[in-house]
Parts: structure tokens; sequence; C-alpha cells
């Protein structure tokens, strides 16, 4: 059993660290494949060279975790919504077709995503047995913000327009289904862990919350209780809501955003592997800076079930280099 899977399963208290994006734009062999692969979703569908990628952190760091290539937007792709990725505007999905989205096919759905799960499969017999190789999924909310368009800017999105929309329930409880079909696949092919990311969850009004993040995300934690896959849930943004989520969803773990407040998590986030917080942006500072904020963390958590990683994901500008240095911070903490 890897120590992730060990770590979460039996909420042990023992160093681990890894890092959203750690197999990313940041690293130069990254790039040097993505020079030569300009379309992102064609990439993500490589599944030698997504192996390859994923595994390039783990070459360079020797991280205790590795994290699938792939993209949360796969979802909605192989459910026959086009995507495109746009240097400037990021993810573009083609305009929502709601009745071929209710009318979909799983077997289209799993054939379109078999190059993931080969390359899960590839990546599982490369990795060392006590490493985690972690899959991950976009909750609906999240999902339904790009599939919808629903974003005016980063902080804000049309509520009017999902107001609007007859069917969103089943929507959700669709995607939801095919969500479960995926973490399924992807633990069969080799991943040990999964990661539910709630990326948008804090633009959710107060009044929804339970509607479009606590029910969705308490559905996919229980699939994969049932199935006894360790997982970790990311609601970020949410605030002195993780309480609540906390309670109501039981996850195995939780992964902390930059704004949580790391003694407050300590004190009121019981039953769960704490995961992260970190702001991505310190490893952007000076050395001493990075080393400062990363030992409020350590230092925090040191003795109880916590896994090391970041508020959200490493930036395409940070330095390898520097994300060494916080490595080995971390290994050699007493």
């Amino acid at each position: 059993m890897s120590n992730l899977k060990k770590i979460l399963k039996n909420k042990k208290t023992c160093k681990s660290i890894w890092f959203m994006r750690q197999a990313g734009r940041y690293l130069p062999e990254f790039r040097e494949i993505r020079k030569n692969n300009p379309d992102f979703i064609k990439l993500c569908m490589n599944s030698e060279l997504s192996s390859e990628i994923t595994l390039q952190p783990i070459k360079r760091f020797n991280l205790d975790s590795a994290i699938i290539f792939s993209d949360i937007l796969i979802v909605p792709y192989a459910l026959g919504q086009n995507l495109k990725f746009d240097k400037d505007l990021g993810p573009q999905l083609e305009k929502f077709n709601e009745k071929n989205f209710l009318n979909a096919n799983v077997n289209d759905f799993i054939k379109k995503l078999d190059p993931v799960y080969k390359a899960i499969n590839t990546t599982r017999k490369k990795l060392q047995k006590e490493k985690s190789l972690i899959s991950f999924v976009g909750a609906p909310w999240t999902l339904l913000i790009y599939m919808l368009n629903l974003r005016n800017n980063k902080n804000r999105f049309n509520i009017e327009k999902l107001k609007q929309m007859k069917k969103i329930e089943e929507i959700i409880q669709k995607l939801i289904h095919y969500l479960c079909i995926h973490i399924k696949n992807q633990n069969n092919a080799g991943a040990d862990v999964v990661q539910i990311f709630d990326s948008w969850a804090g633009l959710i009004p107060e009044e929804n919350i339970k509607k479009y993040c606590f029910d969705p995300n308490k559905l996919l934690v229980n699939f994969c209780k049932k199935n006894e896959i360790p997982n970790i849930c990311f609601p970020k943004g949410i605030g002195n809501k993780y309480l609540e989520f906390n309670i109501l969803v039981k996850p195995d773990g939780l992964n902390l955003d930059s704004q949580i407040e790391p003694s407050w998590a300590k004190e009121n986030l019981k039953n769960v592997v704490l995961q992260g917080g970190l702001d991505p942006s310190v490893l952007l500072k000076k050395e001493n800076e990075m080393i400062e904020a990363a030992t409020k963390y350590t230092e925090c958590f040191k003795d109880t079930s916590y896994v090391f990683n970041l508020g959200h994901g490493l930036l395409p500008e940070t330095d390898p280099d520097k994300v060494k240095k916080l490595i080995n911070f971390y290994r050699n903490y007493e």
C-alpha cells in the first residue's frame, strides 16, 4: 500500500509531500514536450506522453506521489462538448447542448477516455510501489461553470443563466453519474487515490452552497468510500464553510486553500487528513520568505495527519530549484 493511501485510510501521521500541478509548465522538460504538441487536449489524450509528463517531477524531485497529467474538462469533452485551450482565455468549451448531454452514451464516454486509463496503467507500472498515483475529477459545480460558460470574470458568474435552466438538477445528477464512472475506471487502471477539485466553489452564493457544493461532493465521496477509493476534496474559496463541508461530506482528505489559517484548520477540521494550504506565490519570493511560510504549516501540523502541498497549483513562473529547496526543507524538518 502506498504512503499516501495509508495516510488517508488510517489517518496516519507521517511525512508525505506532493504538489498540485507538479507536472506542468514550470518544468523545462514539460515545456519541451509542449512545444512540439500545441494541441493541449491531444496531449492529454496521448497515453505515452501523458505518462512521461506525469513521471517528470518524480524523476526530478522524487516526490511521494504522482498525479496523472490530464484535465478536469476531459469529462465534458468525452460527453461530446468540444474543447480548445486558448493561450489568453484559457479553456473554451463549445456551446452546451442539453439534449446531446442528457442522451450521451456510456460506452462512447468510456471509449473516448481510454487513453487516460492507458496512461494511468503505464504510469503505475513504472512508478515505485510505495508511491501513490493520484487521479482526479472536477466537482459538478466547477465543471458547470465551464460547461455552461457561467463566468463573467474570475470572481463572478452569471446566476441568471443558471436559474433559466429547467433541467439543471438532471444535468448535475447525470454529471455525477459519469464522474463516478471516470473515478472507478481510473482506479481500476492503477490510480490509488482520487482528488476532487471544486476550484470555483467560492463563487457559490451562500444560500446555494449545500445544493451545488456539499451535496454533489458528498455523493462522489460516498461512491469512493463504497468502492474503497481514498479521496481528497478541495472546495477552494469557501472560507469557514470548510467546517460544514467537512462535517457533511466526510472526505478522507481535505485540501486547504491559502486563505485558510492553518491553526484554525487544525482546531476545527477533525477526523480528516489535512493537505496543503501554502500559497504557491511564496515560491516566487526570496528563499528565506518561502521557508518562513512553509515553517508555519510544518510546525502547525507536525503532530497531525497532514500531507504537505499547496493552496493551489504550482505557478508556471516557479523556479524548479525553489521547488527542490522546499522539498528538502520539509523532508529535513525536525
